[in-house]
């Protein structure tokens, strides 16, 4: 398409824009992933001596982490509108959330939503594509200790025996709390003409905003992490009762994402701000863990009814811009989620300064053994 005369100024102020974008984005890796490994070396010996305190220290630099690449998008314009319930309430509780999947967008959303829920990011796991293991931020979510998986038939019994093993070695032991899952497996545009297939054979309803949801990673997360015992209530009952055993997990948040005429924003979109600004919305829907079947064949038809309400609930937002309300409620109410500026700031002015104060240190090592 011809560029005309009147929009080659806006282009090339589009184009400048993404360049200073991205040499900001490289420049913010730069210093702030080497100096989130510097500390985690150097805070090593209290993990033997306090792994609880360790943790934390590592997770709360991870929530930082997270925090500038939410900026990336809210500088850019890319905000982000919330829905249905509040998951603030729970945000103490142990909890796995069930997301659709459209784009790689979508976990940069989460991480901006997700930021103001108290310390939910630093005690977070996602379980993410393995591809991910190999980008800048690879390295770092290895540390943390998320959990890469590989997709295909081939690798499916294994990676559930891996996941397994990693929930039982470095969900409880490093304090985590909540999960993030992808259950359908892929991103929409990937997976829509398989799953429309699989359910034309399984007499299944025709979908087109999500796909059917595989459950073994579900299955196995649930199985390891709930505790038989009383649960489902919110966090702030029995304080000795909290700090002596955990409940396990309480909740499932079911987590629907929309965007503005149903085109994703990827995360190319969000580095380089090249989009004009959209509002990103998200809906949260609230299941207690004693109510979700563990059983295979009825925690799949429990999973394919949620991921039904899902494409419900996208059909009535692309048609209408809004999410239908609750039941018992006329109007559905949404709250606008904001990031804080000043503690972008500081955030990004602390990753900046450790990244000179580590060069310095090892600038002075280098010469003293050189």
């Amino acid at each position: 398409m011809a560029v005309t005369l009147e929009e080659a100024p806006w282009l090339g102020w589009i184009l400048v824009k993404a360049l200073v974008r991205f040499a900001f984005m490289v420049a913010n890796n730069l210093v702030a992933i080497p100096s989130y490994l510097c500390y985690i070396i150097v805070l090593l010996p209290l993990r033997l001596l306090d792994s609880k305190r360790y943790w934390y220290l590592e997770g709360m630099m991870y929530k930082w982490l997270l925090g500038m690449v939410a900026s990336w998008g809210w500088y850019a314009g890319y905000t982000v509108m919330e829905w249905g319930e509040d998951i603030k309430a729970i945000s103490e509780d142990e909890a796995v959330m069930l997301v659709n999947h459209q784009a790689t967008g979508d976990v940069c959303t989460l991480m901006m939503c997700l930021q103001d829920k108290g310390l939910v990011v630093a005690q977070m796991m996602w379980l993410m594509d393995h591809i991910f293991k190999y980008t800048n931020f690879g390295i770092v979510s290895l540390v943390h200790g998320d959990f890469f998986i590989r997709q295909g038939k081939s690798h499916r019994d294994q990676q559930l025996l891996l996941l397994k093993k990693h929930l039982e070695n470095n969900y409880r032991s490093r304090d985590r709390k909540w999960i993030v899952l992808f259950p359908e497996g892929g991103f929409l545009r990937k997976r829509r003409e398989t799953s429309q297939s699989f359910a034309k054979k399984n007499n299944l309803p025709f979908l087109t905003h999500v796909t059917l949801p595989r459950v073994g990673a579900t299955k196995i997360i649930l199985r390891a992490l709930v505790a038989r015992q009383e649960n489902g209530s919110p966090a702030g009952g029995d304080a000795k009762e909290l700090d002596n055993k955990s409940k396990g997990l309480q909740w499932i948040i079911d987590t629907t994402i929309a965007y503005p005429k149903a085109e994703p924003i990827d995360i190319q979109t969000w580095i380089l701000g090249y989009r004009k600004p959209a509002v990103i919305h998200v809906h949260y829907r609230i299941f207690p863990v004693k109510d979700v079947p563990l059983e295979t064949d009825d925690l799949s038809d429990w999973l394919y009814q949620r991921f039904i309400e899902k494409e419900d609930l996208l059909s009535h937002f692309y048609e209408t811009g809004a999410f239908p309300p609750p039941k018992g409620h006329k109007e559905a109410v949404s709250r606008e989620m904001t990031l804080s500026n000043m503690w972008i700031f500081l955030i990004q002015s602390f990753a900046f300064l450790s990244g000179y104060m580590w060069y310095n240190i090892f600038q002075y090592f280098y010469h003293c053994l050189f």
